[in-house]
């Protein structure tokens, strides 16, 4: 039997000969060059994309506001404008993303909003809760570390790459999810009046998210950090993204203030003006004071919802301590359960920790570092000592509150 011509082996796909070929794979009868595998990969690839596009779009499962709402209401004390506002939107991005857009069909804005309300109120918190029911990719990120390109600290695209994390990498489920960017009011501008340097962590970073925010395709280094030359980048594109922004805007309520014309102490200005909550402003506030704060009108335009959180009461404050699933005096009951301890507050001690927290004006963080306070003996000593034959139930009343309260160098906090 004579043998077989280069020439006459040839891709049983394409038909090219084998000297043609840069490579020949032979199989059971058949051939298939280079060309044709490399083809081959690039449909296979698409064709899984569009399964997994499709698979994405029916599976994802509609929770409707009032089921938000109560789950944030498991975690969350008060703040119900705030939680009603969030409901719909992270109901409405699940609604945009059902959407098949035709021809003739009108095509859903995503509605991108920004929360305002003081430092300890339940900004982060209702970011973190809202992730807990969420069935697309969510992650928190910080304004504060965003420059300009080229300048040291993240550029704006970092943002993404923390959502692409969250995803495990996987783009088409990142183009869905949501992104949390907490501190935005650190990025304000610093002046209106321009100057000879540059605001690389101000006005230059919220012109940055321009783009972003309303929806484009951005290249993203996948390890995040500074872009190279070399690097090989990954293509998101942000137009079903949705990004909810939090901020305390510290010193707002003087503008608010001022366009209520409220330093006129003593009458109204005209017989048909509301009385004005002066113990809360922020309820009262507009994309107008966002701008006298600091932001770009591009910003505001692009985060058309705004939201405010309450300032906190002693009552709210209460109820933040006790009432919660995760309520700081349930965290500690837990912590003493693991050494086999029964940890009993007496009522008055919630009292008095509210007391302390209200003086220190930090908002609900400030009942966390006055329970520190409280039980950091009992927490150093119990775990080595409770093997030992005693009593397994630790009682705390305001007498042993009190103090270790006084013997803390927490009291030196306490506003005058």
């Amino acid at each position: 039997m004579s043998k077989i011509n280069n020439r006459d082996i040839r891709c049983s796909f394409c038909g090219i000969s084998k000297n043609d070929a840069q490579m020949l794979i032979a199989g059971d009868g058949a051939h298939i060059c280079d060309r044709c595998v490399t083809q081959a990969g690039e449909i296979l690839a698409e064709e899984l994309k569009q399964r997994k596009s499709k698979s994405l779009q029916t599976t994802l499962k509609l929770v409707r506001p009032m089921e938000i709402k109560q789950h944030l209401d498991q975690y969350v004390i008060g703040q119900d404008d705030a939680k009603k506002v969030i409901s719909v939107s992270v109901y409405n991005h699940y609604k945009r993303l059902n959407q098949k857009v035709d021809k003739d069909e009108i095509e859903i804005e995503k509605s991108n909003l920004i929360i305002v309300g003081e430092t300890g109120t339940g900004k982060t918190l209702l970011a973190k809760t809202v992730a807990k029911i969420l069935n697309v990719p969510f992650c928190i990120v910080d304004a504060t570390v965003l420059t300009e390109a080229g300048y040291v600290g993240e550029d704006v695209e970092s943002i993404l790459t923390r959502l692409l994390q969250a995803a495990d990498y996987d783009v088409a489920a990142a183009e869905r999810g949501i992104i949390y960017i907490d501190e935005i009011d650190k990025i304000a501008r610093k002046s209106d009046n321009p100057s000879i340097t540059r605001d690389v962590s101000g006005e230059g970073v919220q012109q940055a998210l321009l783009k972003i925010l309303e929806g484009t395709n951005v290249n993203v280094p996948p390890q995040g950090g500074r872009k190279h030359p070399d690097q090989k980048m990954i293509s998101v594109n942000t137009s079903n993204i949705l990004f909810i922004c939090g901020g305390a805007f510290d010193g707002i309520q003087k503008k608010i203030a001022n366009r209520l014309r409220t330093q006129t102490v003593g009458y109204k200005m005209k017989e048909d003006d509301e009385e004005i909550d002066l113990t809360n402003l922020y309820k009262y506030i507009t994309p107008q004071d966002l701008k006298n704060f600091g932001l770009i009108p591009e910003l505001i335009g692009r985060l058309p919802v705004l939201t405010y959180l309450n300032p906190l009461d002693k009552g709210t404050l209460l109820n933040i301590l006790t009432e919660p699933k995760n309520a700081l005096v349930k965290q500690y009951m837990k912590l003493f359960q693991y050494e086999g301890v029964e940890l009993v507050f007496d009522k008055d001690v919630y009292g008095f920790i509210v007391d302390k927290a209200w003086e220190f004006k930090l908002g609900a963080r400030g009942l966390r570092s006055i329970c520190e306070a409280i039980m950091l003996d009992a927490m150093f000593e119990i775990p080595t000592t409770k093997d030992e034959d005693g009593d397994k139930v630790l009682h705390i009343n305001l007498e042993y509150a009190k103090k270790k309260f006084a013997k803390s160098d927490i009291k030196k906090l306490q506003v005058a």
